[in-house]
């Protein structure tokens, strides 16, 4: 079988594809990975063949960024519209409004420098299968045009898929969406179906307590960590004396927008009054502080040696650490860290703060209940078995070859 991914040029959607595709590969598969040229570096280092495609030498996304920081840092606040109608009652209006603009101004700079050289690929080499980032609608008109099956992957809540379903139960008439990709449809010569916006079918890897589904074919898989190229450092190889608070607020705060929402160094200042040791891996240049600060150590290796970890619910992270059953704390702020971080704590293993609540101080109490109270210990063991018992990249591989509609 021959499987093709489909993203564009972002590590944190395109590092939750890599398990999966190394499965289909050790399984005996042909896999290829497309995106813009800009990225071929990060897809070969993660010793996948990448298919560099489109013109774009940079991130088209990023580049929106930075010519209106404002604008950015306004979007940074949860979802934004149409999207946010997964989480609240939206008037048919609002949410077309939504579409248009997301269309405009995000949805078609990801996808509209992709789109010809990915026909192109894919019609030359015949994939059966077409994995695609639920945003990357290249790699659904791709599939189209070449004739091969195709899935959506997530990398969290499916805010996408379920907008998509409020929607359309609208009656909604003009449909921004099915225009944009219709004609894609007239060009390439095929119709349009729902499955341009939402696969026929979709890998996810969260697990049934923190889900949001729409009415779609959804195929679990297990999240297991990619960090990318790392190293462990001696310091984590030892014996610690004390129990370990990790705190980690990702990469897009200070890669994509203006910094972090919360002051580093203050937060430490406050958690150097607990008995803990606290380890920190943020961007910043904090200065002295009272605990071990570093760039970059890889999650999956320091988030087991943790009692408890703050971070930002990114799903990434906040999956990994899951993974490891350990309690969190969470100070979500952007597109959908909020829903994610509430959908975690009703589950029972984290604590959560809204960015704009997340003092110092406060920080450090819940930590304290965190460390102390037993029951959040308990929940997250829950959590973790929960994602344990969900089909691994491994099983899901073989589910897929044996899939009728992409064997062949």
């Amino acid at each position: 079988m021959r499987v093709l991914f489909a993203t564009y040029p972002e590590s944190t959607v395109f590092q939750p594809m890599v398990p999966l595709a190394w499965a289909l590969r050790t399984a005996g598969h042909e896999v290829r990975v497309a995106a813009p040229p800009v990225f071929a570096d990060t897809i070969t280092a993660a010793g996948l063949t990448a298919v560099p495609v489109g013109r774009e030498r940079t991130n088209t996304w990023r580049r929106l960024l930075s010519l209106d920081p404002a604008e950015a840092e306004a979007d940074r606040a949860g979802l934004p519209s149409p999207y946010d109608a997964a989480l609240r009652p939206v008037g048919v209006e609002e949410m077309r409004a939504g579409y248009e603009r997301m269309i405009e101004h995000g949805h078609k700079l990801n996808n509209f420098a992709l789109v010809p050289g990915l026909v192109e690929f894919a019609r030359a080499w015949q994939p059966n299968l077409v994995i695609w980032e639920a945003t990357t609608y290249a790699g659904a008109i791709a599939a189209k045009a070449c004739g091969a099956a195709h899935a959506r992957f997530l990398w969290s809540l499916d805010v996408f898929g379920v907008t998509r379903e409020r929607f359309l139960a609208l009656s909604p008439g003009a449909d921004p969406l099915k225009d944009w990709l219709s004609g894609y449809g007239r060009k390439y010569g095929f119709d349009f179906d729902e499955s341009l916006v939402t696969g026929e079918f979709t890998l996810d890897a969260l697990p049934a307590s923190l889900r949001l589904d729409a009415d779609l074919d959804y195929r679990s898989m297990q999240y297991v960590p990619y960090n990318g190229p790392s190293t462990v450092p001696d310091w984590l190889q030892r014996p610690r004396d004390r129990p370990r608070i990790g705190l980690t607020l990702g990469t897009s705060a200070t890669e994509q927008f203006a910094g972090y929402t919360v002051s580093v160094k203050d937060i430490l200042a406050e958690l150097s009054t607990l008995d803990a040791e606290v380890v920190a891996t943020v961007a910043d240049d904090l200065g002295p502080v009272d605990a071990r600060v570093v760039p970059f150590v890889p999650l999956d290796v320091l988030a087991p040696t943790c009692d408890v970890v703050i971070n930002h619910a990114g799903p990434g992270t906040f999956l990994t650490v899951a993974r490891h059953g350990v309690p969190q704390l969470t100070v979500p702020w952007t597109f959908d860290e909020p829903a994610l971080a509430a959908r975690a704590a009703a589950q029972g293993g984290s604590l959560t703060l809204p960015g704009d609540q997340a003092t110092p101080t406060a920080i450090r109490e819940h930590v304290a209940r965190l460390l102390t109270e037993p029951e959040f210990r308990e929940r997250a063991a829950a959590l973790r078995k929960e994602i344990r018992t969900l089909p691994t990249p491994n099983e899901l591989a073989h589910e897929l070859a044996r899939c009728r509609v992409v064997s062949g």
